[in-house]
Parts: structure tokens; sequence; C-alpha cells
């Protein structure tokens, strides 16, 4: 234990958000620099239990304990070997990961949880401050070549491991930058996108081989990615985004989240000028109430809504955890976002009936009902229906699994009765030396998870091609997300 009294004497404290008023008019990620003082003694709060639940709500297994441990007493070196001997990309996790781990930290039984999360990120930052983050290329050569498909946190880990291991590993990406949702859904303000171009460096700079712009099942067929690499690691992730098919769908000012968010970072990157899709003036509304959702909404601040309106046809959750979710699990909990925080009106039990055009056939409106649940299928009350002003709506209620048209079809992989590519123990799918890892073989799920599937894909993909089992695998395949 770092400090014996910590957990007593400190109370949890995290970084302050840059004001509101500033905040929506720049890119940039939303929180202040947090004083090393206080994050030690953040740190100092971790009671080294006998059994750390933290690594049960973890998929990657970090090593939460010992890494505060050394954060308290300021070894800093000694904590980024410890964060990197289970998470290849702290820094994304660091940011973006829902922090399943502190659900479950033993603190958070009668009190305030640990900051694990702010710990994570603040170990990562000084590393590549203090220049510590280096390459490291394999030591010997395999002569065997691996293609990744995908380049979101599922296939650089994948990736990275396998070229560690001292396989010629490729990467396609068919956007026309690597990154997937890293790069073009995440908004700017949630992870900066320095952060994935200093890993890609990195990646690089170890041997891994990055080819964008290409598009795998179309540009280069099944036929010769088999022909021509030893193995073949899937990490498209789940594309298929859930549609609302209701009157006036098609009406112009509909769109889907990930039709709205990569104009979106391609302008704050500076490799677009405007974007097709601009929420400037306009009423907006957002369908759907998860991650993406509130990406959407702080996205729509950013360009300078008129107002901003999240829709959900789930109950509005409770503000603390319920029976329904014990201690150690994920508790489904009200939450508020930084996007949250910069404004807009967030509805519940509700869904959309329709949306209405103007005379000149424009969105003018959607028309929404209350619901309620009844056997587990969402009833409209009547007398409760209304309209809504909207001049953009923003579809985002999740996706249904991966791309089936091209590469999957050309393959002929297994699904499972999801819908996601099947896959055994050591993430192999039905044709011989195809792997697959993250959201194309699990479904939706957390950025946590996918890291720990690319890893572990990459370990049975090694063991396949080599016949050795030296390479870590977290999680097993039928593992559930938690959320």
């Amino acid at each position: 234990m770092a400090d014996p009294k910590g957990f007593l004497t400190t109370p949890r404290e995290t970084p302050k958000s840059r004001p509101v008023d500033v905040r929506i008019k720049d890119w940039r990620e939303v929180y202040e620099d947090f004083e090393q003082s206080k994050l030690t003694k953040q740190a100092g709060r971790c009671m080294d239990c006998g059994i750390p639940f933290c690594h049960q709500g973890c998929p990657l297994g970090n090593l939460i304990p010992e890494w505060n441990t050394l954060t308290w007493r300021e070894d800093w070196q000694a904590a980024i070997e410890r964060l990197h001997a289970t998470n290849n990309f702290p820094e994304f996790t660091g940011t973006l990961c829902p922090a399943p781990c502190e659900t479950a930290c033993v603190l958070g039984i009668n009190d305030d949880p640990v900051t694990i999360k702010r710990v994570e990120i603040s170990i990562i930052d000084r590393a590549w401050e203090e220049g510590w983050v280096t390459p490291q290329p394999p030591v010997t050569k395999t002569g065997k070549k691996v293609a990744v498909v995908g380049s979101g946190p599922a296939g650089l880990a994948a990736a990275q491991q396998l070229t560690r291991s001292g396989h010629d590993v490729v990467v396609f990406e068919r956007a026309d930058a690597v990154g997937g949702l890293l790069r073009y859904g995440i908004p700017e303000f949630k992870m900066e996108k320095y952060r994935l171009d200093r890993r890609l460096e990195q990646m690089r700079a170890e041997g891994t081989e990055f080819r964008a712009g290409v598009n795998v099942g179309v540009d280069v067929t099944a036929e010769q990615l088999l022909s021509e690499y030893d193995a073949v690691v899937l990490a498209g992730g789940a594309t298929a985004w859930r549609d609302l098919p209701v009157p006036g769908r098609d009406l112009p000012g509909v769109h889907q989240a990930m039709e709205y968010l990569p104009f979106a970072n391609r302008v704050a990157s500076g490799k677009l000028a405007q974007t097709p899709i601009d929420a400037a003036g306009k009423d907006v509304v957002v369908i759907g109430g998860g991650d993406t959702g509130a990406d959407c909404v702080g996205t729509a601040h950013r360009q300078g809504a008129r107002s901003v309106t999240q829709l959900e046809i789930m109950p509005r959750p409770p503000q603390s955890r319920s029976d329904a979710h014990p201690w150690p699990t994920y508790p489904m909990i009200y939450r508020v976002s930084s996007a949250h925080e910069e404004g807009g009106e967030r509805l519940y039990s509700v869904n959309t009936q329709e949306f209405l055009a103007d005379s000149d056939g424009n969105l003018r409106a959607l028309q929404l009902v209350e619901v309620r649940n009844e056997g587990g299928k969402f009833v409209p009350v009547e007398g409760t229906e209304r309209e809504l002003p909207a001049q953009l709506v923003l579809l985002a209620m999740g996706f249904v699994g991966p791309q089936r048209e091209g590469l999957l079809e050309q393959l002929g992989v297994e699904l499972d009765e999801r819908g996601n590519v099947a896959r055994d123990a050591s993430y192999q799918t039905s044709v011989d030396k195809v792997f697959v890892a993250g959201d194309m073989g699990r479904g939706q799920s957390l950025i946590v998870w996918a890291i720990a599937e690319g890893r572990s894909a990459a370990a049975g993909a090694d063991a396949y091609l080599t016949g050795r089992d030296v390479l870590p695998a977290p999680i097993a395949p039928t593992d559930r997300p938690i959320s």
C-alpha cells in the first residue's frame, strides 16, 4: 500500500474542466492540467487490496495497484513500465475509456473510488514528455507476413504485438488516414490527434507498414489477401449503423452520426475548410443517448448550433447504483459528459414517429411521442405526441454489426447468432489463418475491450505462425462486454 491512510484522509479529486464559454470555441481537450502533488495524493488513495477488483473491471488486466503505488512514490519510469506491460496505448484508454475499473474499485463500495483513469493518463503523458516511449523493434524476424484489416484500437494493438514478435505487418485502412474511429469518429475535444499520431510514428519505427486509402474487399480482394499473407487479422469494427425507418427519413437534414462526425474531425484537423453537414444556427436533435450521441452534442455546440436536444427511448437512469447493478459490476446510472455540461436538453422515454418537412421539402421538425415499457416493448403514451423543431437530426443509435458486403462475403467466414464474425478460443475464424478482433467479432463495445482483443488475436496469430505461445492473451473471446 502506498499511503496507509490515503483513502481516509484524501478525498477524491479530478482535474477541472476549462470554462464552457472558452472550450466550445476550439477543439482542444476539455480538461486542465492536474498538479503533480494532487495526483500523487490521488494515487495514494489506492488501498492495494488483497483482491483488487479493479482487475475484474479492466479487460486488459492492468496492474492498477502497482502503478498507483509507483506514482505515489513518484517512480514514474517504473510506473510506465508496469502500465505498458498490459496496455499498448494507455493514452487512448486514459482519455476515452469509461473506466469500468473505477466502478469496480473496492473503495467505491462506501466512498468515492480511486481516480484510476487520471493516474493512467498522467503516467503516459509524463513518459512521453521524458522520452521514455521509444520504438521496440524486434530482435529477430520470422519471415512471416501478416495483414491487419482496420486501423482502430483493435487493429493497432494486434499490429504492434505482431510486429514486435518479428512478423512483417501491413495495416490496411480504407479511410485516407490511419486510426479508424480514433481518427475520424472520436472528436478532437475528447482526444487530440497528436496522441494518435505519435503512436503511429512509434509503430512505423518498429517496422509496421500502414496503407491508407485501401478498401480491402474492393481494392484488394480476399483471394489476394490470402495468397500474399501468412495470416490475416480482421479488425474492421462494427460499422453497420442502426437506422430509423420512419416517414421522412430521406429528408435533407437527417444524417447518421458517423456521416456527421468525420467531417467535423477533418475541419478540426485542417483537412477540410468547411463541413457539408453543419450545425451552425440550427436546431439540432440527436437521437440516441450513448457516447456517440454525446460526441454529436459537443460537436454541435462547437459549430454554433442554436439549440441541441438529445433523445433517448429508455427511461432516465438512476443517480446512483441500483440493485440491478451491484458492485463491482458497471452500473447504468445517469452520467453527465463534458458535452452535456456545455448545454442542451436531454429527453428520456421518447420515440420519434416521423420527420416533418417545410414547404420547400427541407427538414423543419420531428414528431415524437412519450413511451412506456410494457412487457419489453415500448408503447406510445396516448396524447403525448408533439413536434420538436429541427433542421438537423443526427442518428446515433449504435451499430448492428460488421459490414458483410465485400471482404466478409468473399472470405466466407461464419457469423455468430448476433451477426458478428465467429471465432474460436484463439480468435481464429472458420477460415484457416484468418483471425478477428474487436467490434467485428465482439459487437459494439468499449475501447479497452478492443485493445485487449487486439492483443489476444495477436497471440493467437503468433502461435499459429510460429507454434510458440509467448504473447499474452488477456481475455477469452467468450467474455461479454461490461456495457
